[in-house]
């Protein structure tokens, strides 16, 4: 496609008045114009698709290549043309993408995330009791959401947590859109060159943890991943694993504050609260970017092979026409998880189940143990994550009693 100089750019900005709504011409695009063409900051155009509907079937289309899944629109230092690394289970497509699925998704099931909910119940409390000995004010953000899903991922992964300040910094800088390549790379060298010591080490001595039982099972069947492929795999995971339900526990968090009647609900069915949470929030904020690869129909557009595509995530979970009343949390709200907050298709997040128990049991502990929880700050003074690629709320200072 070629820039015309009225092309609208991406990413658009949120209303003012809701820190939880999607830009607002989401909602006149997806009535008038569901799949219209942006300028992403990448210095490229692309067709960005906004209904439910057509979001589903791009996702599903094995047509499309994930090649820049990692949101490489939003970032203007980004090389569109740049080679996928082996291991890449978000960007990689076909066999190779097939292959790295296949020996992960065995950690992810339902199964045996639920054998991991006692675990996480345990952290949640520990927090909790830290966190409640302060003199009546903490960070949620600090202080509950982002070492949970930090100490989950790091028992999962047999990452050491002595270690997690460095992921957690490394990880900050690689999800900004503010990044410079410069600071970018220094990041990925430094969060790569860690994970490549790590997997040294459990290949000669091998202990209960993912990639310990990946690097067995790949030297039984014949199988390896090459040292390239364990480090980017594990940089996906471990990035991946604690943002996206950090950034969710204190969002998730905020919006029970604002709607206090509705905390009830959380505690009595915990599985669909959460649901429409992902689904309201949908915290993956600037969409998953796709290539075409053929020729292709998108709803009533045409698009070619060799365009670009953005499917808005936090605008398909707002349309109406399949949540009716979208704009509205409603607990109550039938069929929630046909959400596509973890994406959809052959690359819908493989953590999904674990990142489900997380939210159910920080959220269902943090009010049943602190039902007077409120803000210690005006509301007007929370900062946002507006330059991310998952949105969230910086700083949550709370009080009780």
């Amino acid at each position: 496609m070629t820039a015309a100089s009225d092309t609208p750019a991406l990413p658009t900005t949120r209303p003012a008045g809701c820190p939880y709504d999607p830009p607002e011409n989401y909602a006149t695009l997806r009535e008038a114009a569901p799949t219209s063409q942006v300028r992403c900051p990448a210095g490229m155009d692309a067709w960005l698709v906004t209904r439910y509907s057509d979001v589903r079937a791009v996702l599903a289309d094995r047509t499309m290549s994930s090649r820049g899944a990692s949101s490489v629109h939003v970032n203007p230092n980004a090389d569109l043309d740049e080679e996928v690394s082996p291991g890449s289970i978000i960007q990689l497509d076909g066999k190779q993408h097939s292959r790295l699925r296949k020996m992960v998704i065995a950690e992810f099931t339902v199964r045996r995330v639920e054998a991991m909910r006692t675990y996480v119940q345990e952290l949640v409390e520990s927090h909790l009791d830290v966190m409640l000995a302060k003199p009546g004010e903490a960070d949620l953000v600090r202080d509950f959401g982002l070492p949970i899903p930090s100490l989950v991922i790091c028992e999962l992964l047999g990452v050491p947590y002595a270690d997690r300040e460095r992921f957690q910094h490394q990880s900050t800088t690689l999800v900004s859109t503010d990044t410079t390549r410069e600071q970018g790379q220094q990041a990925y060298d430094e969060l790569s060159g860690f994970l490549a010591a790590l997997f040294t080490d459990k290949r000669k001595n091998p202990r209960d943890d993912l990639f310990s039982r990946l690097i067995a099972r790949g030297e039984a069947t014949g199988d390896a991943l090459s040292m390239e492929e364990l480090v980017v795999l594990g940089l996906s995971l471990l990035v991946a694993g604690h943002e996206t339900t950090a950034n969710m526990i204190a969002l998730s968090t905020l919006v029970l504050l604002d709607h206090p009647q509705q905390r009830d609900v959380v505690l009595a069915a915990p599985e669909r609260a959460v649901e429409e949470l992902l689904r309201y929030l949908s915290v993956v904020q600037f969409g998953v970017l796709r290539y075409a690869t053929e020729d292709v129909q998108v709803g009533a557009r045409a698009v070619k092979a060799g365009e670009w595509l953005v499917a808005a995530l936090n605008s398909a979970n707002r349309d109406d026409e399949l949540f009716p009343a979208a704009d509205k949390l409603d607990f109550h709200r039938e069929s929630p998880r046909t959400h596509v907050a973890f994406g959809f298709g052959a690359h819908q997040c493989i953590g999904q189940q674990l990142a489900r128990v997380e939210l159910q049991e920080a959220l269902t502990r943090l009010f049943r143990r602190v039902p007077d929880l409120r803000l210690a700050v005006p509301r007007e003074s929370l900062a946002y994550k507006h330059n991310t690629l998952v949105y969230g709320v910086r700083e949550l200072s709370v009080a009780w009693g």
